[in-house]
C-alpha cells in the first residue's frame, strides 16, 4: 500500500461512519475476504439446489451402486484426429468381480456421453412453489448415468445429494444461531441491564447448563425426539435443540457489555431525559455493540453446523429421506465401503471447507467490530 492511499484511508477514518469503518478494516482482512466469498457462495448453493442439482436427491439406479465419479471434459478428438468443443463424459464397462461377485465399473474410454446446459428433465419445483423442467447440466440423453461425484450404496447421485444436503446443513446452523441470537440478546440483555437478584439468577442458570457435557445432552434431547415424528418436524426439532443449548455463551457476553454500557454518558443521560428501560436499550445500548454480535453469531454457525453433523452421524440427528451432510456421511462409517468407494466422503471435505469460511469470516467480523484499534 502506497503512502498517498494510506493518507486516503486516514482521511477516511476521520469522517466515515461505524459501517463504513468496519468495511475498511474488515477488507484488509484477506482471509476473512475469502471466507466470506465462500459463505455467499455456499448460500447460493443452498438457495438454487434445485437447480444447481443434477438430478433429484431421491432418484436412485440398482444398476450403479458405488457408480465411481466421472470426469467431465470440454474437448473431444475424433478418429481423424480433429479435436472440437463437445463437453461430455465417458461411459462405465460393467464388470462383475469372480471373487467377491459384485459389480465393479471401469470407465470406458470407447462411450460418450454429451453434456449440455440446462437440458430437459424431470419437472421440479423450485422452493416448492416455481415448476421448472431444467438444471444447470446434465446429459443430453437422460436416460444415461452421470455422476459426477460417484454413486452411493443405492445408485443415488452424490453430488446432487450433497448440494441439497448444503441447504439443510446451512439452514440448521444460520436458523439456530438466529433463534440463540434472540435468546442470549434478551436474557443476557434482562441480566445485565437490571443487575442484582435478576442477574444472579440468571448467571446461576447459565452456569448450570453450561456444566452439563455438551455431547450427551444432545444425545439425550435428541433421543427424546418422537420417533413417529416427520422429517420436517425432526428438523426443527434438532434445530430448536441447538438453539436452546447454544444461547448461553452470547447471553454472556451481552451481559458484559451491558453492564459497561449501563455507566456510560449517553445511557445515564437517555435514562434522566425520561425514556423506558425499552427504548434506553434498543435505542441506545445495542446499536454501540451489534458489530460485536454479529461477529460472535458468525463464529458460532459453524458449531451448529457440527453439531448437527454429529447428531446426524450418530444417528440421532436428522434422518432419512432428510438429505443433510450428517446423514450423508453415516454411509461412510464402513472401512469396507471407503476402500471401494472414498467419494463418499466427500461431504466430509464439503463441512471442513464450509467450517473454517464461517470460522475465518467470523474472525475477520471481530477484528473489524472495533476499527479503532490498530
Amino acid at each position: 500500500m502506497t503512502l498517498a492511499s494510506d493518507i486516503t484511508h486516514e482521511a477516511d477514518a476521520g469522517t466515515a461512519s461505524q459501517s463504513r469503518l468496519v468495511w475498511l478494516r474488515f477488507r484488509r482482512h484477506k482471509p476473512a475476504m475469502i471466507g466470506g466469498v465462500v459463505v455467499v457462495f455456499l448460500y447460493l448453493i443452498a438457495i438454487f439446489a434445485d437447480v444447481v442439482a443434477t438430478a433429484a436427491p431421491e432418484d436412485y439406479s440398482p444398476t450403479h451402486t458405488y457408480a465411481p465419479p466421472q470426469r467431465i471434459h470440454l474437448f473431444h478428438t475424433d478418429a481423424d484426429g480433429h479435436t472440437r468443443f463437445r463437453p461430455h463424459v465417458n461411459g462405465y464397462q460393467v464388470k462383475i468381480d469372480p471373487v467377491a461377485l459384485r459389480r465393479t465399473f471401469a470407465v470406458d474410454p470407447d462411450k460418450i456421453i454429451d453434456l449440455q446446459w440446462f437440458p430437459k428433465t424431470k419437472p421440479y419445483k423450485l422452493w416448492g412453489v416455481i415448476s421448472l423442467q431444467h438444471r444447470i447440466i446434465g446429459p443430453v440423453d437422460q436416460r444415461q448415468p452421470f455422476y459426477i461425484w460417484g454413486a452411493d450404496r443405492i445408485g443415488r447421485d452424490v453430488f446432487s445429494r450433497l448440494v441439497h444436503g448444503t441447504r439443510v446443513s446451512l439452514s440448521v446452523g444460520l436458523i439456530g444461531v438466529l433463534v440463540s441470537l434472540i435468546l442470549g440478546i434478551i436474557i443476557g440483555g434482562i441480566s445485565g441491564y437490571f443487575g442484582g437478584r435478576v442477574d444472579s439468577v440468571i448467571q446461576r442458570i447459565i452456569e448450570f447448563f453450561r456444566s452439563i457435557p455438551t455431547i450427551p445432552l444432545w444425545l439425550a434431547l435428541a433421543a427424546a425426539l418422537p420417533r413417529d415424528w416427520s422429517p420436517l418436524a425432526i428438523y426443527f426439532g434438532i434445530t430448536l435443540i441447538l438453539s436452546l443449548i447454544g444461547w448461553t455463551e452470547l447471553a454472556r457476553v451481552v451481559r458484559g457489555k451491558f453492564i459497561t454500557l449501563k455507566t456510560e454518558t449517553f445511557v445515564m443521560s437517555a435514562w434522566l431525559d425520561g425514556a423506558s428501560p425499552l427504548r434506553i436499550v434498543m435505542r441506545h445500548m445495542l446499536p454501540s455493540f451489534v458489530s460485536h454480535i454479529i461477529a460472535a453469531s458468525s463464529l458460532a454457525v459453524p458449531a451448529m453446523i457440527l453439531a448437527e453433523t454429529s447428531l446426524s452421524f450418530l444417528g440421532l440427528g436428522l434422518q432419512p429421506p432428510v438429505v443433510s451432510w450428517g446423514v450423508m456421511l453415516q454411509d461412510a462409517q464402513s472401512i469396507r465401503v471407503l476402500t471401494s468407494a472414498p467419494w463418499l466422503l466427500i461431504p466430509g471435505l464439503a463441512i471442513i471447507v464450509a467450517v473454517l469460511a464461517l470460522n475465518f469470516l467470523g474472525d475477520g467480523l471481530r477484528d473489524a467490530a472495533d476499527p479503532y484499534n490498530q
